[in-house]
């Protein structure tokens, strides 16, 4: 399994970016996929996460800003970020888990400037 995030990049406070998380396979074979993200000096947190179903869930700070969906036929997970902030600042990663199996993706870096 291979997961590949883009749609990184350089963004002004307020503004909205939305990362890819392309599979090599079939992403609904996946029982959960989620993002995450990792800030200098910080421990990797939760950002959102889709299950099989469609349900979706939020870190509770970021709920409003922050939106997850997927696409089946283009096996991709999308993170729709607004109203970003420079606390957003982060390498944001996907990952998927199969029978207890957790794959994850190499990152992609968002930077918001004040």
């Amino acid at each position: 399994v291979q997961l590949v995030e883009s749609g990184g990049g350089l963004v002004q406070a307020g503004g909205s970016l939305r990362l890819s998380c392309a599979a090599s396979g079939n992403i609904l074979i996946f029982e959960v996929m989620r993002w995450y993200r990792q800030a200098p000096g910080n421990q990797r947190e939760m950002v959102a996460t889709i299950n099989r179903g469609g349900s979706t869930n939020y870190a509770e700070s970021l709920k409003g800003r922050f939106t997850i969906s997927r696409d089946g036929a283009k096996n991709t997970v999308y993170l729709q970020m607004n109203s970003l902030e420079p606390e957003d600042t982060a390498v944001y990663y996907c990952g998927a888990e199969l029978r207890l199996m957790h794959y994850w993706g190499e990152g992609t870096l968002v930077t918001v400037s004040s």
